[in-house]
């Protein structure tokens, strides 16, 4: 059998993380097995369904390269498919027309929940005779008995009783086709082996079994996915992380980093935390997913986050930040070398380096105060003289004048080190000091030591 999943978003929204989760759970299994993973935009609630929410589902998709082999397809543009099947139901008298009013269903249900019973469709219209009265609802006549078995590779067997399904509307009164028809056509047509989706669609899919059976269909496997909760065990909302994919983007989140992310969410392998895309593929598979929600830790996706920050590429990692290089400084992936160790997303990392990018220097006040005193000034004045004397401008050679300075005036190396760092970045935090000076080169060092020298001496 050849493997085929999908992933059919709605377009009535942003894509968040629990659609890029079955996306990728989706993607992984097709690419596992070497099928194809189709891409399905259900956009048939066309009242709620955005052009802007379509390009953010692509967007989303091909920033994180979990690429389509086949779509994306529109279940817009099919809608005189659906009619065909809908036409095939009523001919074969396995769907009907349902003339009850809104006001008749709406006391059917208040009825059955004051008795306790589950609100469900009583089949007023099923067994009406087929009249020249095409107005109203269709529905979808459900086997009355029996039972329905999903063999979820997940959750094992759930066994429904057909008694407990009412009729599913297939078919709107205005004639546009339900969500429930439109996915069994597509999954037919499209010929899906695995349909791999959340939870909260479980209890559709016995009712979509039913209608593919009537369709002399072949019926795809289910997988049904857990929900992701937020750490304080909630349903997974804005507050918890469950913003639109390209947040994460804007924050400074490496695409790698938030698939490894996602793929532990509900799956194992054995105690792995770190997983290349090809070994997601190599050991993906259904027995290892987790039939419990999993929570949502914005923690650790910081912490994965950082560790491809730190392992990754320098000049890939580069090519992802939101600025240019300053010509007369260093290049991005220097920038990344010597900050990947400091900073969790690119969004921390490119703030943490504003000193490398030739703008204006900002100075930390408090840094200013404890560290640019008057004691400092003839010291600071000597380095600055020395360093402006360096014919070979490298880490080495400034670590050298930092030390020889030091001495000269019998002070730690950090008692002029962090005077050094406050001048020629701002603040009193950065790496190691000569590496930093090296990359900011020798002008700009010797231009804001002497503009440092000028705080010091306005100061006394």
């Amino acid at each position: 059998m050849t493997v085929r999943t999908r992933f059919a978003p709605s377009p009535t929204g942003y894509l968040h993380v629990g659609g890029v989760r079955t996306a990728l759970f989706s993607w992984l299994y097709a690419r596992k097995h070497g099928g194809q993973f189709i891409l399905r935009i259900e956009d048939t609630d066309r009242k709620r369904s955005t052009q802007a929410s379509v390009d953010a589902i692509l967007e989303g998709m091909a920033w994180l390269g979990l690429q389509a082999d086949e779509g994306p397809f529109y279940q817009t543009q099919r809608f005189e498919r659906y009619q065909q099947v809908i036409k095939q139901l009523l001919s074969e008298e396995k769907a009907y027309y349902c003339h009850c009013s809104k006001e008749r269903l709406e006391q059917l249900r208040v009825g059955q929940m004051a008795s306790k019973q589950k609100p469900r469709y009583d089949g007023k219209c099923r067994e009406l005779s087929p009249s020249s009265d095409k107005t109203g609802v269709i529905r979808f006549k459900n086997p009355k008995i029996g039972q329905v078995v999903v063999k979820d590779l997940i959750k094992g067997n759930i066994t429904f009783n057909n008694s407990e399904l009412d009729d599913l509307i297939i078919a709107r009164a205005d004639g546009t086709p339900t969500y429930h028809l439109t996915v069994v056509v597509d999954d037919w047509d499209m010929r899906i082996s695995h349909v791999i989706r959340g939870d909260d669609h479980l209890n559709n899919t016995p009712r979509q079994i039913n209608l593919l059976q009537a369709l002399g269909a072949t019926v795809p496997q289910y997988a049904h996915l857990s929900m992701i909760l937020g750490s304080d065990g909630q349903r997974l909302s804005k507050r918890h992380g469950a913003v639109s994919v390209m947040n994460y983007k804007e924050e400074g989140y490496l695409p790698e980093a938030l698939l490894n992310y996602l793929v532990r969410l509900g799956w194992s392998h054995g105690d792995q935390e770190i997983f290349s895309l090809e070994e997601m593929i190599t050991l993906f598979d259904f027995n290892a997913i987790h039939g419990s929600p999993a929570a949502f830790n914005i923690d650790k996706l910081l912490w994965l986050n950082q560790h491809y920050i730190k392992t990754g590429k320098p000049e890939e990692i580069a090519a992802q930040l939101p600025i240019q290089a300053d010509p007369l400084g260093p290049t991005l992936a220097d920038i990344v070398t010597i900050q990947a160790e400091r900073a969790k997303t690119l969004k921390e990392l490119v703030h943490n380096s504003q000193y490398f990018l030739g703008t204006p220097l900002e100075y930390d006040n408090k840094a200013v105060r404890k560290h640019l005193k008057p004691a400092i000034l003839i010291p600071l004045t000597t380095l600055c003289q020395q360093l402006e004397a360096l014919s070979n401008w490298n880490a080495e050679t400034i670590h050298t004048t930092i030390q020889v300075v030091a001495q000269q005036y019998e002070l730690k190396l950090g008692k002029i080190a962090q005077p050094l760092r406050v001048a020629i970045t701002g603040g009193a935090v950065s790496p190691p000091i000569d590496a930093t000076s090296y990359l900011i080169g020798q002008p700009r060092t010797i231009e804001r030591l002497k503009r440092a020298i000028e705080i010091i001496e306005h100061a006394e």
